[in-house]
């Protein structure tokens, strides 16, 4: 019985391992152009990206959210210097609070590095901060 098992592993293992490199590069293709979503301000389509993803693989906004970076900077900051109001209020109200008052890579939290760039007036800052 134990040399069953055994087996029924070792053929099985080649197979998961194959898999779960699939998976991560499916989710990577699901989420290619969500960048480009959110500069082109286009809030159905980042709401239906958000959706598939989730559906598709169980992952929410904030599973990945620290690992996508537009032009350097998170997905949240991109809206802001691109003034895409709608994509960007919709990424606010979607990310738990505590993540919005989290520091970033570069150590600053989003409210203290809008504040640093002068955006204190962005409708997406105006937003972040009545979330928070």
């Amino acid at each position: 019985m134990l040399k069953t098992k055994l087996y029924a592993l070792v053929v099985a293992l080649p197979f998961v391992l194959v898999s779960a490199p699939s998976q991560a590069s499916e989710v990577e293709e699901a989420l290619a152009n969500i960048c480009n979503i959110v500069v082109a301000d286009d809030k159905s389509e980042l709401r239906k990206k958000i959706r598939i993803v989730r559906s598709n693989f169980r992952l929410q906004l904030k599973d990945y959210y620290t690992g996508i970076k537009c032009n350097g900077n998170s997905m949240i900051r991109e809206a802001v210097l691109n003034n895409s109001v709608e994509a960007g209020t919709l990424l606010v109200k979607k990310m738990p609070k505590k993540d919005l008052s989290s520091p970033e890579d570069d150590g600053k939290t989003l409210q203290a590095w809008i504040s640093e760039q002068g955006l204190a007036d962005n409708p997406i800052a105006i937003a972040l901060q009545e979330r928070i």
